[in-house]
């Protein structure tokens, strides 16, 4: 079955409306991030959107509400750069329930990108540890905001972890 460039069009809009409501608040380079390869389509998709009042833009943010810049979930945001880096292999991604903050699907596995604020590493360290462990269980990302936290981590669990800057440049590390 062939599709229309209408119903082509309309899906990746609906794609990028359930992206926006999803997290809330994204800025153009992650949403640029989370559809490689499409940034015509999806600059034209934004300011369609944005007409239409379905996402408002305050800021340097497209949001799905102009409350949601007043509160900005950083975690969140920083996860969606650590989303990004493996957009390419990315077959699924949605929000996730504490402690984790995106859940994705890549190259049949299941990750799940937990934000360790500071201050939280023993409370993230008792959860994880209490999470199934062996071949087939979910497989986590620490996102933490400073390395010096890293040593403070017991999450056997953990396949590494890693800072992003507020540009989004996100820096990985392993325990050895």
């Amino acid at each position: 079955m062939y599709k229309t460039r209408a119903e082509q069009y309309r899906m990746e809009a609906a794609s990028l409306l359930r992206d926006v409501s999803m997290y809330r608040c994204l800025t153009k380079e992650q949403i640029y991030g989370l559809y490689p390869g499409k940034e015509t389509v999806v600059k034209n998709l934004l300011t369609y959107l944005e007409k239409q009042g379905r996402i408002v833009r305050v800021g340097g943010y497209y949001c799905d509400s102009p409350e949601s810049a007043e509160d900005i979930d950083r975690g969140l945001m920083a996860a969606v750069w650590v989303l990004i880096d493996f957009m390419e292999q990315v077959e699924y991604h949605a929000t996730a329930n504490y402690p984790a903050k995106i859940v994705f699907c890549a190259a049949g596995e299941v990750y799940e990108i937990i934000h360790a604020g500071i201050g939280k590493e023993a409370l993230i360290s008792y959860i994880v540890s209490e999470r199934e462990k062996g071949e087939n269980a979910t497989k986590f990302l620490v996102l933490v905001d400073k390395p010096e936290q890293i040593d403070e981590l017991q999450a056997d669990n953990a396949v590494g972890y890693c800072t992003v800057t507020p540009e989004g440049k996100v820096q990985y590390y392993r325990k050895e």
